[in-house]
């Protein structure tokens, strides 16, 4: 099976810049991961959910890399049966002519 989240959109401390570290912009996550469904093992994805703005609300990085890494970590941690996970983190207010964004893919 493969979970989709699409533009899951909120507020958080995110970046290097002093106002990014004053005050909360938006972020876009889009996540896509696999794993081997059985009746007895699924993966709920509002709690991927839960993981993703709790992680992010609560460190408050300064970098995208190392917020990508600690999102990898949480759910990777909670989800050990996870098989494939792709992230991308999408800061679209940062630059005003377009969004930026990071993302990785890891293989478990």
């Amino acid at each position: 099976m493969t979970i989709h989240i699409e533009s899951l959109t909120f507020d958080v401390i995110i970046g290097l810049l002093d106002f990014e570290r004053d005050r909360q912009q938006r972020v876009i996550v889009d996540l896509e991961t696999s794993y081997e469904y059985s009746d007895t093992d699924f993966v709920n994805y509002a709690d991927i959910v839960t993981h993703i703005q709790s992680e992010l609300k609560e460190k408050k990085y300064t970098l995208l890399e190392e917020a990508l890494l600690g999102l990898k970590n949480r759910l990777h941690t909670n989800y050990p049966q996870l098989k494939r996970l792709q992230i991308k983190i999408s800061k679209p207010d940062i630059v005003d002519s377009c969004s930026v964004a990071l993302s990785n893919r890891w293989e478990f």
